[in-house]
C-alpha cells in the first residue's frame, strides 16, 4: 500500500489527530486539541511517533484509550 493511502486511512480512523510522515521516514501524529490535566496524568501525549503505519495505529489506539479513561472515572455515578 502506498504511503499516501496509509496517511489517508489513518487520518480517517483518527480524525482528532494530524498524521504525517517525516523526510526521515518516521510516522507522526499530533492532537488537534490540548490535553486536560487528567489526560496528561493518564499518560497521554500531544505528539507521538512510530517506525511504520501499523505501529502508529497501535500507539494511537493506546492514546485514545488513555484519553477516554479519565472521563470514565469521572463520569456520572451508576444508578
Amino acid at each position: 500500500m502506498s504511503f499516501d493511502r496509509h496517511l489517508a486511512e489513518i487520518a480517517r480512523e483518527f480524525p482528532q489527530w494530524t498524521i504525517w510522515r517525516s523526510d526521515a521516514g518516521r510516522w507522526w501524529a499530533t492532537r488537534h486539541h490540548p490535553l486536560s490535566a487528567r489526560q496528561r496524568d493518564a499518560g497521554c501525549a500531544m505528539t507521538i511517533d512510530a517506525d511504520d503505519p501499523d505501529d502508529l495505529r497501535e500507539q494511537l489506539r493506546d492514546q485514545e484509550s488513555r484519553a477516554e479513561e479519565p472521563q470514565r472515572r469521572t463520569g456520572p455515578a451508576p444508578p
